[in-house]
């Protein structure tokens, strides 16, 4: 018996000693927590608050306390739609720049407290959180330091203030999963600007939620990707470099954001947010412009399949629900990802690679058809350019290729490309893409082959995969394309209601929910928008749109006037701001404070983000 068990040691130890150890981690890394965090993929943000029942994207804080007055407000509908569209969590804007808080909080007088809905007693936090456990759901807030209703921002004593806002929020909800800090700094009621205290917010947040993700431009635990369009860049690093950056002061360009630092410092992987509709907040003359499926595939591509995790807004409306067709447009978001992803056809192949570490069965290419995250292929460290090969008995038909590279240990990939066999046995190049990370998706044409070949044509260290998949999506993806838009004078057209919110377009195009793409203008930034809108109405306010996407910029501030002779002008609004269109581009509605009887109305540049500003519409509010 002893010899026996001194036969099995050796051998155990044999085996052992020639199983080489694992890669060494290379540079920046995901924590445990992050690594969780990016594998929820898919998130729901509700954006709910004053805004919505004031149909402004920023609120300036002298909203009264009574506007928030939902009539049937339901955080488990919220939830219910969230698990059903196969969101893992949901983040709720906690309180957005106008200051209002949707938790009674002690440290400010501008909350669900002092309203009369519910009598005072109301706590959309309280009610989400649990309803976010009931359904299995994680837990997130939005809280933004910029607070223009607090008579003490723009001096010391608000970081205080700001940092029990965070205790009373962090404290009394459980685990919060991810905190979400919007980096606006503007000014407050007073006109002064705040300069934020992130030390000391960022420790609050830690002492009560220690594995909570800090989203901000910088992170530290994840990052905004440039835009608000939900697309990471082509090339995209989960590292960043963030020395000598201070959010709210000055950050990466947007660009930066986009794709991260090739070798960065620190692991700050990409969120790509989105809404649903094209404002961030609930309007009902968007109840007609929810995204399609094609264009939230495209986002799903473009997000989740680059390296990042989707953040997809869902704004509550004036009840406290989710719309019908915003509900309906998840489900069927869900329904298309169930279908696209069920099959995988890489399944049932014969694997090959060019190399495997120490010919170690522990790290062979198999291990790439293994849905278990922690089996990997790995390479010896002097190898950085690798290949595999995938061989099926039959034909496959696929046009969806997946890639994962096992993070723990770092995003090491540059460049790689894939090859398929020809009927003739030649390798024909179906795509070449760079970065990988924890999730690449490349959409090729519809390719059927005996043969799939990936090649690793650069990476810092030796590539470490654990994932190689092929699907078939059959779902059409065509979209809308945009045309270049010369400059050209704005003639006098004829206006035309737009729909049930009484609006006038006077661009000549009916608002039929298509994006403004060769249908506007593109004016010098200094050049005056005026309009002759062929005779004189009363006007209650405007709206403007910038061209798709905001191409050839966005006016950002203007002074509004108007005439009734085209000669005489009256500025009825100077300064006008259409708050984040430059972030997101969509429809901006201003409101006069009275009536104005005019035909002429002039929209005067200020400020624009760029040379030129585009003009994809612009309507006249009549009643």
């Amino acid at each position: 018996m002893r010899s026996r068990f001194s036969l099995f040691t050796l051998i155990l130890v044999a085996f052992v000693a020639c199983t080489p150890p694992a890669p060494e981690p290379f540079g920046a890394v995901p924590t445990p927590e992050q690594v969780a965090w990016q594998q929820m993929e898919t998130n729901m943000f509700v954006h709910f608050g004053p805004n919505t029942f004031t149909d402004v994207e920023w609120g300036d804080g002298r909203e009264s306390v009574n506007v928030f007055a939902p009539s049937a407000l339901d955080c488990r509908q919220w939830a219910a739609i969230a698990r059903a569209a196969g969101m893992k969590g949901i983040i709720l804007t906690a309180k957005h720049h106008d200051g209002f808080c949707l938790w009674p909080n002690p440290a400010s007088r501008h909350t669900v407290a002092q309203s009369a809905w519910r009598n005072g007693r109301g706590d959309v936090l309280r009610e989400l959180s649990e309803a976010c456990r009931e359904y299995g759901l994680r837990f997130g807030i939005y809280i933004s330091p910029w607070d223009r209703n607090d008579p003490t921002y723009g001096t010391e004593d608000y970081n205080e203030v700001f940092r029990k806002t965070l205790e009373s929020a962090l404290s009394s909800y459980g685990e919060v999963f991810e905190q979400w800090f919007d980096g606006a700094c503007g000014e407050g009621p007073n006109g002064k600007r705040q300069v934020y205290d992130w030390p000391l917010y960022h420790a609050e947040v830690y002492a009560h939620q220690p594995q909570t993700i800090i989203f901000s431009d910088i992170g530290p635990g994840c990052r905004w990707i440039g835009n608000e369009r939900g697309k990471a860049g082509r090339t995209c690093w989960s590292t960043l470099d963030v020395e000598g950056f201070e959010l709210g002061k000055s950050v990466p360009t947007p660009d930066t954001l986009n794709r991260g630092n090739r070798g960065g410092k620190c692991w700050v992987a990409g969120e790509a947010d989105v809404s649903i509709r094209p404002g961030w907040f609930y309007r009902a003359s968007e109840d007609d412009r929810v995204k399609s499926l094609a264009e939230l595939l495209t986002i799903y591509y473009a997000s989740v399949g680059r390296n990042s995790l989707l953040l997809l807004n869902v704004p509550a409306d004036k009840r406290g629900l989710i719309p019908a067709a915003d509900s309906v447009r998840l489900l069927e978001f869900r329904a298309a990802l169930d279908r696209i992803f069920a099959t995988d056809l890489a399944q049932g192949a014969t694997v090959e690679a060019s190399a495997v570490r120490g010919n170690s069965k522990k790290y062979r290419a198999e291990n790439l058809l293994d849905e278990n995250y922690d089996c990997y292929w790995a390479v010896d460290d002097s190898v950085r350019t690798p290949s595999c090969t995938l061989r099926f008995t039959e034909p496959r038909t696929f046009n969806r290729v997946m890639i994962q590279e096992y993070i723990p240990l770092g995003q090491r990939v540059v460049r790689f490309r894939l090859e398929a066999l020809d009927a003739d046995g030649h390798w024909q190049e179906i795509a070449s893409e760079t970065t990988i990370g924890y999730k690449r998706i490349v959409l090729t044409d519809c390719t059927t082959t005996t043969a799939l070949r990936l090649i690793i044509d650069e990476a810092m260290a030796c590539p470490v995969l654990n994932r190689l998949a092929l699907y078939l999506d059959e779902t059409s993806l065509d979209l809308p394309t945009a045309s270049v838009v010369a400059p050209w004078d704005v003639d006098p057209v004829d206006f035309r209601t737009l729909d049930p919110s009484e609006a006038a377009a006077v661009d000549g195009y009916s608002d039929d929910g298509a994006d403004p793409l060769s249908r506007g203008v593109v004016l010098a930034a200094d050049q005056p928008l005026a309009i002759d809108l062929g005779r004189s109405m009363k006007l209650t306010g405007f709206c403007y749109e910038p061209l798709l996407e905001g191409r050839h910029g966005c006016l950002v501030i203007c002074d509004v006037a108007v005439s009734s002779d085209g000669r005489n002008w009256i500025t009825v609004l100077p300064d006008c701001m259409f708050d984040n269109i430059v972030n997101n581009p969509a429809v901006r509605t201003i409101r006069f404070k009275e009536p104005v009887q005019s035909r002429y109305l002039r929209l005067t540049p200020k400020y624009t983000n760029a040379s030129t500003y585009g003009v994809g519409e612009v309507g006249v509010l009549i009643r």
